[in-house]
């Protein structure tokens, strides 16, 4: 088909992998980070100028990078809000993150609908601080006059992309970002313009959802600009997941998520029931607390490196002799415990070692991990294979407990940029389409990543008894919290 590009706007940096249309084979590489932001150096850490992202992209595609390149396809950081003018300006510096000033206005959304269970039914998820639909509710709060002069809402992707097309009149979004926005229903496909009314006090517009294989337009030069999506989105496109198949992502909190072929309706709130980049749905269950807590504890202990700690936790046995961590340090999220603490249980002086300690940390991170898998699992989400992303998932304390305290085969792929990868699969779809040699409903396939592969084996029982001491805990802490 020809050569394609795929760009992914991290909230750091860009990086772009230039990659064979037919076969997904990485062909070139480039990386800028973004320049500095003044508005950050003002002490407002969740505020950017969306033109460092263009800066940044510039950087990063110097040195004719893109040379022979007929497709793009955009990967933007999650949950950036871009309000424009209705000349097309930017009102304010772009919103992005998890955004703290926000808590309270995600509180009041959620009251004035009618409660958790009444988000859920409408949007599939139930607001959050780093929510489009939130940063709208404090805008009209906090900044009215900014509130007042919004007259477009876009994400970082949709943005990137008009501003790629050269600000044509036509704005547009996918699926995936779409439905991370708080305003748009995964399971119905379309946007309750009600809910930005609730958070913003007016109407705006709202870019036009274009499904996962069609172009976005393109540039006066022919170089076709595919429809983008969200970095979560891009990322599971990228790994290549499937129906059977979830994917764990280790950062300082946790995140599941897996492919499924309809929106899921939790009436608790604990799924956000996202779509994907392929047409499917991407339901997601977060925790608070993942490699936080391994910090945490190698700093109790005196530990210099995540490495040290897996070192001496792999002096332990499975069970931690009896003690066990529920890493809530952070509140918690799955179970919805926001203002609890963590809890280390099991302490006697046989146990009172370091070692112990060490592994309960890996233990109690991974069953938390394992909770947010169930939930998914009592949803209906079938879970065959978990992949294990992060630079945690390479420690050995990691590989050596995952296997069995999740119950699936686990695969932990080389590190990369998938989310790039992701957004330059998204490319080739769309010039394929473009040239009639591909079906809209069926995306290419491209070879898989290279992974290490980890089965359960013997140890799935003993791994099974390891998770029920810590459900047995953390029922006894918190009885009734968690709800299936």
């Amino acid at each position: 088909m020809g050569i394609v590009a795929g760009l992914d706007s991290a909230p750091d940096f860009t990086r772009i992998v230039v990659c064979d249309a037919d076969s997904g084979t990485v062909l070139k590489q480039g990386y800028a980070p973004h320049p500095v932001d003044h508005a950050q150096g003002a002490g407002r850490p969740s505020d950017v100028d969306p033109q460092n992202w263009l800066l940044s992209l510039g950087e990063a595609a110097g040195g004719g990078l893109l040379e022979g390149v007929q497709a793009i396809g955009v990967s933007a950081q999650a949950n950036a809000l871009v309000p424009l003018d209705s000349q097309g300006n930017t009102v304010r510096p772009a919103m992005v993150g998890t955004d703290k000033r926000t808590q309270v206005a995600a509180a009041d959304l959620i009251d004035a609908l009618g409660g958790r269970e009444a988000w859920a039914q409408a949007v599939g998820s139930v607001p959050q601080a780093a929510h489009p639909v939130t940063k709208l509710r404090w805008l009209a709060r906090t900044e009215p006059e900014n509130a007042a002069r919004t007259a477009v809402l876009l994400q970082a992707h949709d943005w990137l992309v008009w501003q790629l097309l050269g600000r044509p009149v036509r704005r547009t979004t996918d699926r995936g970002g779409a439905s991370g926005t708080g305003y748009w229903a995964a399971a119905t496909g379309n946007y309750r313009a009600d809910l930005v009314e609730l958070a913003l006090g007016h109407q705006t517009m709202l870019p036009e959802v274009i499904g996962p294989a069609d172009a976005a337009g393109a540039t006066p030069e022919g170089l076709l600009i595919s429809a983008g999506t969200g970095e979560t989105m891009a990322a599971a496109f990228g790994l290549g997941i499937g129906l059977g198949d979830a994917v764990v992502s280790l950062g300082a909190s946790g995140s599941v998520m897996a492919v499924h072929p309809e929106a899921l309706y939790d009436p608790y709130g604990m799924v956000t029931a996202l779509a994907d980049a392929t047409g499917m749905h991407l339901p997601v269950v977060t925790t608070l607390n993942a490699v936080r807590a391994l910090r945490g504890t190698a700093e109790l202990l005196g530990l210099p490196d995540l490495e040290s700690l897996s070192d001496l936790a792999m002096k332990s046995t499975p069970g931690s002799h009896g003690l066990v961590l529920l890493p809530y340090l952070e509140g918690e999220r799955t179970p919805n415990l926001p203002h609890t603490a963590g809890t280390l249980s099991g302490l006697r002086r046989e146990s009172m070692k370091p070692e112990h300690l060490a592994r309960a940390a890996f233990e109690g991170m991974l069953c938390g991990l394992a909770d947010a898998l169930d939930v998914m699992r009592g949803r209906g989400v079938e879970v065959r294979r978990v992949f294990l992303l992060g630079q945690a998932a390479e420690l050995p304390a990691v590989q050596a407990a995952a296997p069995s305290l999740f119950g699936a085969q686990v695969v932990v792929p080389q590190p990369a940029d998938y989310a790039a990868i992701g957004a330059a699969r998204q490319a080739a779809w769309a010039l394929g389409v473009s040239q009639g040699v591909l079906d809209p409903r069926t995306p290419p396939v491209w070879q898989g990543p290279v992974a290490q592969v980890l089965e359960p084996g013997d140890d799935l029982a003993v791994g099974q008894a390891v998770r029920q001491q810590f459900v047995s805990v953390r029922e006894q802490t918190h009885p009734g919290a968690f709800r299936m």
